[in-house]
This record gives structure tokens, C-alpha cells and sequence, in this order.
């Protein structure tokens, strides 16, 4: 198998990844053929799966544009995946000039394309490190340079708590995360769930098996579950709802029906 010139020397292009299969999905060219696979196997369970994740960015530009209008010029979006169009910082710095993002993740293709989209924007970084440290986020040069801890921060886990299986380890991350952002601050979050599927449970649990398979399982949690993550934050209107609810620039009823599958939601601390 060629490596492409824009993958790092150090990645196993012959192992699937959560990212380049996302980056695959929504059409994306930055993924090597056994993430093709994984996607087309993942698909033939749940064709639409496409559309989740439209639905997914969708979402995530909207909360991005609630927040600037809430005056938050910070944002650490963690698990931020390989950059597609309407990333974090286009969206914040297309409405907030000087606005400031950090994207932290774990795997190398989407750090090295970070690093290249983000190249002479002094007010956006990326962070290798994974969600499961926080402290070792908190105290990268990335957040230490561009997030001022001490006002109102945008903290972004978008697709990223269902790829963690111990739910004890995740909340408290998530809880180390909160604490550490100022009062005002925002937890922008969506999460799968078999809850709205449209599909039957069958076919859903096929599309989760591909995905075990490939060693990063997918946790499927219930609504009343996903809420916990937002302990210690009131939630925004409308609250917890399937992405294409959540404030919506078009009507949800002309979404597509796979849209509806997961939850996503905007809360802040008091």
C-alpha cells in the first residue's frame, strides 16, 4: 500500500481510524482505503449514516454561532477530527475576528492537517493529546497561549464520548474539563444513541459490530445517560434533542429521517 506524502511516517495506514472514516463519510479526501472499507461495511447497515454526520457539523455550527452571540471568543474543541469545511475556527473568526480555538486530538492525520489549515492563523492551534487527559490538556502550550481559563470557554466534545467505553473514566474527564473553564462557560456535545435510529435494532447493532471490529467501539447511550455528561451545567433551550432540533436554520421535518439518530445539546455553568 503507497503512502500518500500527507500522512505521517509514523501512522499504520493499514489500520482503520475513527477519523479518516468520519473525514470518508462526509466526503472528505483524507483516508486510505481500509477506512473505505470500514465505511462501506459500517453503511450497509445504515445507509444514512452520511447524513448523521451532516447532521453532526450542522449542529456544531450552530452551537459555534449561539456562543459567539453569547459573546464566547474561546473555544477547545476536543476530538476535533481531521478539518473539513465550516470548521470551529472559520465559523467563530468569521463572527468574532480574533476569536480563539484550540482543536486537541489523538490521531496524527488529524493533527498534521490541522497544523497545515491552520498555518499563519495566530489565533488557532492544535493539540495532540487524548480526551482522557485532561490535565495534560490544560496545560499544553496551545491552552495556555490562546485560552484564558478565567473566561467564559466554548468546550466542544462533538462525536467524540461514544468512543469511550468506561463511562466512569469519561465523566470525569468531562467533570475535570468543567471545573477547570469559568462560570459561563458552554459544554457543546452530541453523542450516538440507538434512541431515533432509523433502522431497526438489528441493523443498528450490525453497524456498531463494524466498529468493534475494528477495535474503537462504539457506546450507544440512552437519552436519560447522555444527560449526565451535562451535570453541573444548566442546559440551554430546547435542551437534549436529536441534532436537527437543536435550534434549526431549516425545518427539522425536511431533514433527512437518519438525522434523528443521537442526541445533541448546549449547557453553562452557573
Amino acid at each position: 500500500m503507497e503512502r500518500p506524502a500527507w500522512a505521517p511516517r509514523s501512522i499504520d495506514i493499514s489500520v482503520p481510524s475513527v477519523s479518516r472514516i468520519y473525514d470518508y463519510y462526509l466526503g472528505g479526501s483524507h483516508n486510505f482505503e481500509v477506512d473505505r472499507e470500514a465505511a462501506r461495511k459500517a453503511m450497509e447497515f445504515l445507509p444514512g449514516v452520511p447524513k448523521i454526520m451532516q447532521a453532526n457539523r450542522a449542529f456544531m455550527r450552530r452551537a459555534v454561532r449561539y456562543a459567539a452571540g453569547q459573546g464566547i471568543t474561546q473555544f477547545l474543541d476536543i476530538g476535533s477530527g481531521i478539518p473539513t469545511f465550516g470548521n470551529v475556527h472559520e465559523v467563530a473568526q468569521s463572527l468574532v475576528p480574533g476569536a480563539r480555538v484550540v482543536y486537541v486530538d489523538h490521531d496524527p492525520v488529524a493533527v498534521a492537517h490541522s497544523q497545515a489549515v491552520l498555518d499563519g492563523n495566530a489565533d488557532a492551534e492544535v493539540v495532540a493529546a487524548d480526551l482522557l487527559g485532561p490535565q495534560e490538556i490544560l496545560a499544553s502550550d496551545g491552552v495556555r497561549r490562546l485560552i484564558d481559563l478565567n473566561r467564559p470557554v466554548a468546550l466542544l466534545l462533538v462525536a467524540i464520548l461514544h468512543f469511550v467505553e468506561d463511562v466512569e473514566e469519561v465523566r470525569a474527564a468531562v467533570r475535570e474539563l468543567r471545573d477547570a473553564c469559568a462560570p459561563g462557560s458552554l459544554l457543546v456535545l452530541t453523542h450516538a444513541s440507538f434512541e431515533g435510529v432509523a433502522v431497526a435494532p438489528e441493523r443498528a447493532e450490525g453497524f456498531v459490530d463494524v466498529y468493534k471490529d475494528i477495535r474503537n467501539p462504539l457506546i450507544m447511550r440512552s437519552r436519560e445517560e447522555i444527560a449526565r455528561f451535562f451535570e453541573g451545567y444548566e442546559m440551554v433551550e430546547p435542551g437534549l434533542v436529536p441534532m436537527p432540533d437543536w435550534r434549526p436554520d431549516t425545518p427539522p421535518e425536511d431533514e433527512d429521517p437518519y438525522a434523528f439518530s443521537g442526541f445533541a445539546g448546549v449547557g453553562r455553568t452557573a
